[in-house]
């Protein structure tokens, strides 16, 4: 069964509610030292650009009014493909502040889903 719009845009508050879950105590030096935790951020990333990628064949407008949209499916194409390329200490850092931006920007997309539907 194929997945709709707001599907794939509810993956992406649900990844970072997971990163949330996971980073959750976690120092900058644990971050670099527990491959096992730096694995599951960048699992979370992974879906979240691949579900943005989603968003953008299937509305164009929306995906474009994401900030940063086209450089977080950049950045999971680069999870994905070459990984040996990836600072840990710049995984981190968006953890920290692109997550929050972006999950505010589409739970806000998401009530406006849900209210016009």
């Amino acid at each position: 069964m194929a997945r709709d719009l707001s599907a794939y845009l509810q993956d992406i508050p649900d990844a970072c509610n997971s990163t949330e879950d996971v980073m959750s105590g976690i120092s900058l030096e644990d971050y670099r030292n527990k491959r096992a935790v730096r694995s599951a951020i960048e699992r979370e990333f992974i879906i979240i650009g691949k579900a943005l990628r989603r968003v953008s064949f299937l509305d164009e407008t929306l995906f474009s009014s994401i900030s940063n949209s086209r450089a977080i499916v950049d950045f999971r194409n680069l999870l994905a493909h070459d990984y040996g390329a990836i600072d840990d200490d710049a995984v981190f850092g968006l953890v920290y502040s692109d997550l929050i931006v972006l999950k505010a920007e589409v739970g806000e997309l998401l009530d406006s889903w849900h209210d016009a539907n």
